[in-house]
């Protein structure tokens, strides 16, 4: 049975608590676009872009907010000054080029960085809300986030491959006088 976004409460799951850590160690199921509506598909989508910008993240993968469909959203800057919205449905990486170590972090481990090694570029293949065949060349920022979705999506989290990670203290944006 599949879990509609109403069955969940919006908000990313974090890796520290358990219950929710083995929700984000399950790989995702294939998303089947008969079980849902092309309204509720297009509601889904909105919901999660609204989550992931409200966490302000660049990325969010459907297992992140407790939902099983391999589907990720994302939002980059696209290098112009705006950015490019990118929904997802079951993904595939190929032809993968160049590995480099990357910086990262994951609204599901809020506070930790690390070095991962990434693909600098790559070529993602998977679906639109539609159900149509996509195909995307991406490189930089746009390829790793992709890749980090991805791991999501096979139950990974940044923290499994990064080579080392650090603690950053969110500081207090306004102090009390």
């Amino acid at each position: 049975m599949v879990k509609k976004k109403e069955e969940h409460n919006g908000r990313v799951l974090i890796h520290s608590l358990p219950q929710e850590e083995a929700v984000l160690r399950s790989k995702a199921k294939e998303f089947e676009f008969t079980e849902l509506s092309l309204m509720e598909i297009r509601d889904l989508v909105v919901h999660m872009r609204s989550v992931m910008r409200k966490a302000r993240g660049v990325g969010l993968s459907a297992n992140q907010i407790g939902l099983p469909y391999r589907l990720f959203v994302a939002e980059v800057p696209d290098g112009h000054g705006s950015t490019k919205f990118y929904a997802i449905f079951n993904p595939k990486l190929e032809k993968l080029e160049d590995k480099e170590l990357m910086d990262e972090g994951c609204l599901s481990v809020p506070g930790v960085y690390g070095q991962v090694e990434r693909y600098e570029k790559l070529i993602l293949k998977g679906q639109d809300a539609k159900g149509k065949p996509v195909k995307i060349k991406a490189w930089g920022l746009l390829a790793q986030v992709f890749q980090h979705e991805l791991g999501h999506l096979n139950g990974e989290l940044f923290i499994d491959k990064a080579k080392q990670l650090y603690e950053v203290v969110a500081q207090e944006s306004a102090r009390k006088k």
